[in-house]
């Protein structure tokens, strides 16, 4: 059997973290957890084995548009990004794989990820 996909989950807020993350394991995915966009980039860094990154936009230290453009600049440029975010005019859309606005449909965020695979 080949390995579980991993996922790295980007976000301030620590119940959207712990809510995705339960998500996320129970769809059977591995998952890094960052609390900031610079947390993040050091994680994606750390983490070469990665199949998807999931960021929010608005955060301290970096935003999630500065982590899509580090990693859209990286030697892993073609990884799917998903921005989540309640503030859809910050997102700089051409950056992502997809958008999802917050407060999100748990259904439309399963059927995106699945989709980006």
């Amino acid at each position: 059997m080949g390995r579980m996909d991993k996922v790295l989950l980007i976000d301030d807020e620590n119940a959207i973290l712990s809510f995705l993350h339960d998500v996320l394991i129970n769809l059977g995915y591995e998952v890094e957890i960052a609390h900031d966009g610079k947390e993040g980039v050091a994680l994606f860094e750390d983490n070469q084995d990665l199949d998807l990154v999931i960021t929010d936009i608005r955060m301290p230290r970096m935003n999630g548009n500065a982590v899509a453009k580090y990693i859209r600049s990286s030697d892993r440029s073609n990884i799917p990004i998903v921005a989540i975010s309640g503030f859809a005019n910050e997102i700089k859309k051409e950056l992502f794989d997809l958008t999802i606005p917050k407060p999100f449909n748990l259904q439309e965020l399963v059927d995106a990820i699945k989709r980006l695979k």
